[in-house]
């Protein structure tokens, strides 16, 4: 016992250090795609997913990316209609709520009614949306997909609210990369998480608890929005330190809406 509380005791002085003191250092100049500036991306850790940040505006590798695509794929997209399920306070989703003329997002509060406004966010449901058909040109998420429990109904009911055209763009870590994807829990009756595997937990902005980390995702997760959508899939693998964009799980994933769907 005594044994294993050391351990943990120096493991937790060990990511202190590499965090405030630093063991690891790297910087790369660049044009960031979420402020739109020359700046410095630096990371003081080896995670460079978490850590390689903007030092002008804070962003992470994951979310460069996203915005990266969002301006590739649909560089009107501020003119257009989108819907952010669980954005942050930062990177692409400071710049999507700053810019685009027809933004909104969403959290989900378990307990509270569905399609209300919560702390300024509508609650929705990714599994039980409130919303029309054929709302949105764009729904954006990051990090979200590996904590939903059936991602079948989600991916359903995200291709239900987009328009002929539209795209869900989504950054998920993609573990399993070429193995299959796994179930990682199941919804007790109560709500809480029943654990196939290892507890594994991610934070979340409205739930100081955090996340339960639901699915590992492979390749294969296009085969399943596929499958359960009727739509295309496509995953695009970006590597692009000039725009700060090095990380692993780097992928990002666009579920299309076909035109004439």
């Amino acid at each position: 016992m005594i044994k294993k509380l050391k351990s943990k005791i120096k493991a937790k002085i060990k990511t202190i250090y590499e965090n405030r003191i630093g063991t690891f250092f790297f910087r790369q100049n660049g044009f960031c795609p979420c402020c739109e500036k020359e700046v410095d991306f630096i990371a003081r850790h080896h995670w460079l997913r978490d850590h390689f940040k903007c030092n002008n505006c804070g962003s992470i590798p994951r979310e460069r990316a996203l915005m990266d695509i969002i301006n590739t794929y649909y560089p009107n997209w501020k003119a257009l209609y989108i819907h952010e399920s669980s954005p942050g306070d930062r990177g692409h989703s400071l710049t999507l709520k700053k810019h685009a003329k027809h933004y909104m997002a969403s959290q989900y509060y378990p307990g509270k009614t569905l399609g209300y406004t919560v702390d300024g966010f509508k609650n929705e449901d990714l599994e039980n949306q409130t919303f029309k058909d054929e709302t949105f040109d764009l729904v954006i998420t990051s990090d979200v997909m590996e904590h939903i429990y059936e991602p079948d109904k989600a991916f359903k009911e995200i291709h239900r609210t987009l328009k002929p055209g539209g795209a869900h763009i989504f950054s998920v870590p993609i573990i399993n990369k070429h193995k299959p994807s796994e179930r990682w829990a199941t919804k007790n009756p109560d709500g809480s998480p029943n654990f196939l595997l290892e507890p594994e937990w991610h934070g979340n902005p409205v739930d100081a608890k955090g996340s339960p980390v639901t699915f590992h995702w492979g390749y294969d997760i296009k085969s399943f929005i596929e499958k359960h959508t009727g739509g295309e899939c496509e995953i695009v693998y970006l590597d692009d330190l000039s725009k700060g964009i090095r990380a692993e799980y780097i992928e990002i994933v666009i579920q299309k809406k076909t035109l004439n769907a």
